[in-house]
C-alpha cells in the first residue's frame, strides 16, 4: 500500500487481485442473479486482506465506542479475529464474538461465543450485506444477551435492501465498499 493510498482503496484492489471479487453472471444465495460475486472469505482469510479489513474497521469501532465486534459464523469469523488482534496492537482492545447459527445444546449452551458480558457495546459485522438476514440474526443474538448494538458493518453493501432495513430498524449501518445493480464497486462514502 502506497503512503497516499487509503486502506479502503487497497482493500478493493486486493479483493480483485485475490479473486474475491469476480465479474460475470452469478446466482446469489439470497436469490437472484448478479453481475458480480464477492467472496469475503477469500479476502478476509488472506493476510493482507485481513489486515486491511481490520485497518478499515478499527477507526469506526473507536468512534462508536464499541467494546466488542460480533458476527455470524462463518463469514464474520476472520473479520472479528483480525479486528481483535489489530485492536490489541493499536492499544484499543476490542473483543471478538462469534454468533452461532443456533445455540449449542450442550456445554455452556451459548448462541454467542467469546468474552461476552451483559451491557457490552457491540458492533455487528458480516462480510456482505444483501438482505441483511445474517446481520439481523447476529443482532438478535447479541441483544438477547443484554448487549447494546452500537454499529452494524459490512465489507460489501450490495445495496439490495439490507442496509436500508438496518437503518429503518434504527441501527447505524456502515460499509467499506458498495455495489450498484450493474456491478460497479466503489468505496462507500
Amino acid at each position: 500500500m502506497s503512503e497516499s493510498q487509503k486502506p479502503e482503496q487497497r482493500l478493493l484492489q486486493v479483493a480483485k487481485e485475490r479473486k474475491a471479487l469476480l465479474f460475470g453472471e452469478f446466482k446469489l444465495s439470497a436469490g437472484g442473479i448478479s453481475p458480480y460475486y464477492f467472496d469475503g472469505r477469500l479476502l478476509t482469510l488472506d493476510p493482507e486482506g485481513a489486515y486491511l479489513t481490520a485497518e478499515c474497521f478499527l477507526p469506526i469501532l473507536k468512534q462508536c465506542g464499541a467494546e466488542a465486534i460480533a458476527g455470524p459464523t462463518l463469514g464474520a469469523d476472520p473479520i472479528v479475529a483480525a479486528v481483535a488482534v489489530m485492536s490489541y496492537l493499536k492499544k484499543f482492545p476490542v473483543s471478538a464474538l462469534i454468533v452461532r447459527k443456533e445455540a449449542k445444546f450442550h456445554g455452556g449452551m451459548r448462541a454467542v461465543e467469546g468474552p461476552l458480558r451483559k451491557g457490552m457495546r457491540v458492533a455487528v459485522v458480516d462480510d456482505t450485506c444483501t438482505s441483511g438476514a445474517s446481520l439481523f440474526h447476529a443482532i438478535d443474538a447479541v441483544e438477547a444477551e443484554g448487549c447494546e448494538v452500537v454499529k452494524v458493518l459490512s465489507i460489501m453493501d450490495r445495496m439490495a435492501g439490507g442496509s436500508e432495513e438496518c437503518t429503518r430498524r434504527g441501527y447505524d449501518f456502515q460499509s467499506i465498499l458498495t455495489a450498484d445493480v450493474e456491478g460497479n464497486i466503489s468505496i462507500a462514502p
